[in-house]
């Protein structure tokens, strides 16, 4: 009997008030604070400004050197067509032109078959050595 009066104690009816959040209305407004914050924060642009001159540069008082390094298929380092031996070399003649007081431009022109590691080498020691003017010629020959 004790039993029956403790579960009928604790069972609704319609006189109690009832123990349960309603939450929809929560999240409604939840819903609209969001989509309010989101309409008004800026729209976030990926671009820097840069101020461009504006006019014609003038033409250059003389012509740069050019210096063309080409590596053929069997990945042999061409310095304007003659042929380096080893890395240690071409490091030293980039130390002597990175040492002029206007560097030449450097054309990395690399066969389509050399490897990669001695372009990439190539390219790393010029960094290394400070020049500055280093271009890829003739990389059209890798678009297909």
């Amino acid at each position: 009997m004790k039993n029956k009066a403790k579960a009928r104690r604790y069972t609704a009816t319609a006189d109690e008030p009832m123990m349960d959040i309603n939450t929809t209305p929560l999240i409604d407004v939840m819903l609209v604070l969001l989509i309010m914050l989101i309409i008004t924060i800026p729209i976030q642009l990926h671009s820097v400004d840069i101020n461009m001159p504006t006019g014609n540069p003038p033409p250059p008082t003389v012509e740069p050197e050019v210096l063309r390094l080409d590596i053929d298929a069997s990945s042999t380092i061409l310095w304007n067509g003659e042929s380096i031996p080893d890395m240690p070399e071409l490091q030293r003649r980039m130390e002597l032109i990175a040492a002029q007081p206007i560097q030449p431009e450097v054309h990395l022109r690399p066969d389509r078959k050399a490897r990669y590691e001695v372009v990439a080498g190539v390219m790393a020691s010029a960094q290394r050595q400070g020049l500055t003017k280093i271009g890829i010629v003739g990389s059209e020959q890798f678009v297909q």
